[in-house]
């Protein structure tokens, strides 16, 4: 027997006792009662108190001579704007190209984030360039997009690729260099081959930080596309709060403002799902 298979089998039976332990303490948590759902409704119970407070704060700050609607004002609006069809058009068009743009961007992030993270090489080659794009507002490259690619959707849609996508390799990156040495170095001494190891230990423990990522792009994504939708475009919920600003139509500023904020809650609320669902091995608070 070679020396380090004595050590190996030093160290199973040093930790055999423990593994015992842990596996007891494991069934007993299996058998511990759930907790009751109290804490949901409690935090469901104060989402509700918040937004009854913010609407009735506009509401009194409407009333108390500030140049804001109030809110039944906002809602007939946006009454009439689903009435004539207006609203469904807007929404649509907006939803579209940040689900593109959006899903894009993701798309290219990962795998350059975990290029950069696993391979030292390819990081001196690609990071100088995404830092240098960093320090540049994708609101910067709109005109620069408009010239080169058009008035169509494709100007659009890159502005927000390109903020989306600057938003996720950043935290991709850092989830893979992140990564505890220990887990790597322990999946070599047992023979894992690189490919296992990215599979089976780097992946699983930079999930959390794509998923942050991806929730940071998804809000420059919306703010892109406002100040995308101000120039050259014909539908949207940007380029109809431009229109209105004409207007001094602030009821249906307040309808598109409220109708993006609605939109990005929602689409944030499915990736906390969904980084629920896929990393539920964390420990919360």
């Amino acid at each position: 027997m070679s020396v380090l298979d004595k050590q190996g089998a030093k160290a199973t039976a040093e930790e055999a006792p423990a593994a015992a332990t842990a596996s007891d303490a494991g069934q007993g948590a299996g058998n511990a009662p759930r907790p009751r759902p109290r804490k949901s409704a409690l935090f469901l119970t104060l989402n509700a108190l918040s937004i009854a407070l913010g609407i009735g704060l506009w509401w009194a700050l409407a009333a108390a001579g500030l140049k804001l609607p109030t809110p039944p004002e906002v809602i007939s609006k946006a009454g009439t704007l689903i009435g004539n069809g207006t609203y469904a058009k807007d929404v649509s068009a907006s939803l579209m190209r940040v689900v593109v743009g959006f899903a894009l961007g993701t798309a290219v992030a990962i795998p350059v984030g975990f290029l950069m993270g696993w391979y030292r090489v390819l990081r001196s080659l690609i990071e100088p360039w995404i830092q240098f794009f960093r320090t540049i507002p994708p609101l910067a490259i709109i005109p620069l997009a408009i010239v080169v690619m058009g008035i169509g959707e494709t100007p659009k849609i890159f502005v927000i690729f390109l903020a989306s996508f600057l938003a996720c390799v950043i935290s991709t990156f850092q989830g893979v260099v992140n990564v505890d040495r220990t887990l790597i170095n322990a999946a070599r001494v047992l023979g894992a081959k690189d490919t296992t190891i990215f599979a089976r230990v780097v992946v699983p423990a930079s999930t959390p930080f794509i998923l942050v990522g991806m929730r940071v792009g998804l809000g420059s994504s919306w703010a892109t596309l406002v100040a995308a939708e101000l120039v050259a475009a014909q539908q949207g919920l940007g380029y109809r709060m431009q229109n209105a600003e004409l207007y001094y139509d602030l009821p249906t500023i307040f309808v598109g403002l409220i109708s993006i904020g609605i939109l990005g809650l929602l689409m944030d609320r499915l990736l906390l799902l969904a980084e629920r669902k896929l990393t539920g091995w964390q420990e919360r608070r």
